[in-house]
């Protein structure tokens, strides 16, 4: 009886863990599209291909953290237990990926802060105005 407690806290667990973590990830980068044109100044090739590139590593740093976490040490012997568990396992989780979520956005915002200062510097004014 106590093995299918634990199965079925995988069973509850993965699909959970997934479903946030595609959550996340198609909302953070479905959005982060703007960033990604201001950053490489609307060549719209080169951002795509970098946006989908964070996205990919995205998902396997939380997948692969999320599979990482998912043994259960202890043993589960009833649905309380279980159910325990799994607000753990899945609380902390969720907590990771607001983690990892808020570090893209810092990425996002440093990039397109060093793009524009590249741009301000790279500038020369007409000679009319010196």
């Amino acid at each position: 009886m106590k093995t299918s407690f634990v199965l079925t806290s995988y069973l509850i667990y993965l699909p959970v863990v997934v479903m946030l973590t595609w959550y996340v990830a198609h909302t953070l980068f479905k959005n982060s599209k703007v960033f990604m044109l201001d950053i490489f100044h609307g060549k719209s090739e080169i951002a795509y291909s970098t946006n989908k590139l964070f996205e990919v590593g995205f998902y396997l740093l939380n997948l692969g953290f999320a599979l990482l976490i998912m043994e259960t040490s202890a043993a589960i012997a009833n649905s309380q237990g279980m159910l325990e568990e799994l607000s753990s396992k899945i609380g902390g989780f969720s907590i990771y990926l607001g983690i990892m979520l808020f570090f893209n956005l810092y990425l996002f915002f440093r990039g397109r802060r060093i793009s524009k200062q590249k741009m301000t510097q790279s500038f020369v004014p007409p000679a009319d105005l010196q």
